[in-house]
């Protein structure tokens, strides 16, 4: 190849790859490094953000909901708790919250009343609910992988497979949305409530879909070759997936960036903070930290 050549072939690389560097740099604030917050649990999943900034999560086996304060204060928030999992926020204050020792869906009062959303469908106990986003119109989508755990009285499914479920904002209907999947668990959605992201990873994929008016899902498309534990979205439509680390996905599903954690697992993650600047992350037995560019999506009102 001639010098001529050789200087196109390389500018039209650092052209194509461009785009990509310059979001990944974007996404993490500079000079920003990922902080251990603390170490004293069993297995930390779950993290939620109030309306405040507040960072709430689970440690679940020792079946208590922590809180880490915007002031970087550490409590127990509720003890027991359902053995929770995925949590989330709705509109009006309450924590949503998988309560996987029932097999249920809880609504956690600020004052602490629970209320059980689910804790069935169609007369079958559920296999475990995993992890839950509430929509801005307050229509909840569940995640229902079967893990068994042994805080349980049975070792087997009731139900047929393993899917997502639709929770209308009244409660009163209860409907399984997918059929396809082999073990969904992360699931979030954008701020405007059209498209939701569900991971399947029992097939290490995550796939959109556009919500319909009814709240229905449609138009199934492989967003990427990557299963989540669980997920978030920032407000540049990144979707942050967890597993090893965190690997961030720009909203057309090209890998813009990774955050190395040294955990055996990355369970899940959550922004929070006074500003919703902060990714809290949890991972096998802690919590961590890193200061970002931009801010969370989601941020509850």
């Amino acid at each position: 190849m001639n010098k001529t050549l050789l200087f196109l072939a390389c500018l039209a690389g650092c052209v194509m790859m461009s785009p990509v560097s310059m979001s990944a740099a974007d996404v993490i604030a500079p000079g920003a490094k990922l902080e251990k917050l603390s170490d004293v649990f069993s297995f930390t999943e779950g993290p939620t953000c109030d309306a405040h900034g507040n960072v709430f999560f689970t440690d679940q086996n020792n079946n208590r909901i922590m809180e880490w304060s915007v002031d970087g204060q550490l409590s127990t928030f509720m003890q027991p708790s359902g053995r929770a999992n995925g949590m989330y926020f709705d509109a009006k204050g309450n924590l949503i919250a998988c309560a996987d020792e029932k097999t249920a869906l809880w609504s956690i009062a600020p004052d602490k009343t629970v209320t059980i959303l689910i804790k069935d469908y169609q007369g079958k106990y559920l296999n475990g609910p995993n992890d839950v986003w509430v929509a801005p119109n307050g229509n909840m989508y569940i995640t229902d992988p079967f893990y068994k755990r042994p805080w349980w009285d049975h070792q087997t499914m009731a139900l047929d497979s393993e899917q997502v479920f639709f929770l209308s904002a009244d409660g009163q209907t209860l409907k399984q949305i997918t059929s396809d999947f082999n073990k969904p668990n992360g699931i979030t959605g954008t701020p405007d409530g059209k498209k939701l992201f569900v991971a399947d990873i029992g097939a290490s994929r995550t796939y959109s879909y556009d919500i319909q008016t009814d709240g229905m899902i449609a138009n199934k498309q492989l967003f990427c070759k990557m299963g989540s534990d669980g997920m978030t979205i920032d407000d540049q439509g990144n979707i942050y997936i967890t597993g090893h680390g965190v690997t961030i996905f720009d909203k057309t599903g090209q890998q813009i960036e990774h955050i190395d954690i040294k955990e055996p697992w990355t369970a899940n993650l959550s922004f929070g903070g006074p500003d919703h600047q902060t990714l809290f992350i949890t991972a096998s037995k802690c919590l961590y930290s890193m200061r970002m560019s931009v801010k969370g999506a989601n941020p509850a009102k």
